[in-house]
This record gives C-alpha cells, structure tokens and sequence, in this order.
C-alpha cells in the first residue's frame, strides 16, 4: 500500500497523485497533511524513510521558516516546528511503508510503480 502525503493546492503534488494513480495497482491512501497534521512520531518515522535530516524535509522559504526562527535549529525543534505547522513540510510525500521520497520532481514516485 502506497501513501501519499498530499496538500491539493500543490500543483506538484497534484501531478504526483496524477501519476500515482495512473501508474499504479496498489492501494492509496491520501493523507492532506495541512487537514490532518502528522505527529511527530509520524514525522521521523518518514525522515528514516526517506534517509534525510529534518531540515532536508522542510520548506525553508516559508514565512513561518523565518517567522519561527528555524534557521540554525536542531534536529528536534524543526520535528516539533512541522508538527505544529504542516505547512513547512515538503510536498508531496509518497511512502510504501518501508521507503519514502519527495515527489519533487513528481516522478520520483514512479519508483513505487
């Protein structure tokens, strides 16, 4: 099964679903993170997935980046920022549950087809 952290307005986001769901057999569950914010047990169970630090998954040119001071912070203050501001999380997510990558570009995701 296939999971796709989506945010609708994303125009990437969207492509990526689009390619999912034209590529794919499996089942796929649609998470719209900023409806639904993730925990933070949710939020480093991806960062194993995808192999990368908290910084590396999170939209440092947001506002709310520079409003909440987070350049230069550690690793748990920036897990604890996306848990209170889904916004900050980069989009789309696409994880099998094992693996996880960021559909930026939309066909990174064509790894779980």
């Amino acid at each position: 099964m296939l999971t796709i952290y989506h945010n609708p307005r994303c125009s990437k986001s969207r492509q990526t679903l689009e390619l999912l769901q034209e590529n794919t057999k499996q089942e796929l569950t649609i998470i719209e993170y900023l409806k639904t914010p993730l925990s933070q047990e949710t939020i480093v169970q991806l960062l194993k997935q995808l192999n990368c630090t908290p910084l590396e998954m999170m939209r440092v040119k947001e506002t709310e980046f520079k409003e909440q001071g987070l350049k230069g912070a550690d690793d748990n203050t920036l897990i604890a920022a996306m848990a209170a501001t889904p916004k900050l999380i980069e989009r789309p997510i696409v994880s099998n549950g094992n693996k996880a990558v960021i559909g930026r570009p939309p066909t990174n995701a064509l790894v779980f087809c």
